[in-house]
């Protein structure tokens, strides 16, 4: 139950795009056709599947304080978590050539149309931005990780599907002469983050059960002890009489 909470929470809530605008440049870009999209955003899925758990894996045995001890209790002390940005880009670099490399070799075609978006993806925000979520909140497994990594490109394949569809559409449309371009572009996405934000209350409607749960519990506990005390004071006046 939590790796679909959190695989959907990545998707709807905490949306790359529509919740923190992460990786806008390549979705403003990239989002004229639908066919570009899709293989853009598949590159994005496979990197941040690859990335956040081998990241995760940096973090809890070697970047962290006290994450060398494995190594042996001298190093215990050790915190190299001022090496996260590099030790996070470089693995996201890597990543990002080896499906440089596959793209270029089974489909020449998407790589043309790519261009140079694709090995930007190296410095794509919205992929720094899965490993240091990753890092902040603190995922404590590998498996979530994964599930975290690929929800959140899936999140951001979704939202640069959504836009390059209805930028295909509203070609044939009769948009005013002063926001053609990026400036209806910008409207829409505005419009669909606001969508978007209906999804916060999703899964939240069992942490408020949880909560009223422990108030209930409390009340009934304080109404019995407010009894108890009046029954041992009635006894008390009875026995004083």
């Amino acid at each position: 139950m939590e790796h679909v909470e959190l695989f959907f929470k990545s998707i709807f809530i905490d949306n790359m795009v529509f919740a923190t605008f992460l990786g806008m440049c390549s979705y403003l870009a990239v989002s004229k056709k639908v066919s570009t999209a899709v293989g853009l955003g598949a590159a994005v899925i496979f990197v941040l599947a690859v990335t956040v758990p081998l990241n995760w894996l940096l973090d809890q045995y070697i970047l962290k304080e006290g994450a060398l001890v494995w190594l042996g209790e001298e190093f215990a002390a050790y915190d190299l978590s001022f090496l996260s940005f590099i030790m996070f880009i470089a693995t996201i670099a890597t990543m990002v050539q080896l499906v440089e490399i596959i793209v270029e070799k089974f489909s020449p075609a998407l790589y043309n149309s790519l261009g140079i978006f694709l090995p930007l993806i190296a410095v794509n925000c919205a992929i720094l931005g899965g490993s240091l979520f990753m890092q902040s909140r603190e995922i404590p497994s590998l498996g979530l990780a994964l599930t975290y990594g690929v929800g959140s490109g899936i999140g951001w394949f979704l939202a640069i599907l959504a836009i390059a569809a209805i930028r295909e559409k509203i070609r044939y449309s009769a948009v005013p002469p002063a926001l053609r371009g990026l400036g209806i572009t910008f409207i829409i996405t505005g419009l669909m983050a606001i969508g978007f934000m209906s999804f916060g209350g999703m899964l939240t409607g069992g942490d408020e059960k949880k909560e009223e749960a422990p108030k209930v519990e409390a009340k009934v506990e304080k109404e019995k002890a407010t009894e108890t005390t009046a029954e041992i004071v009635a006894e008390n006046t009875n026995t004083n009489q």
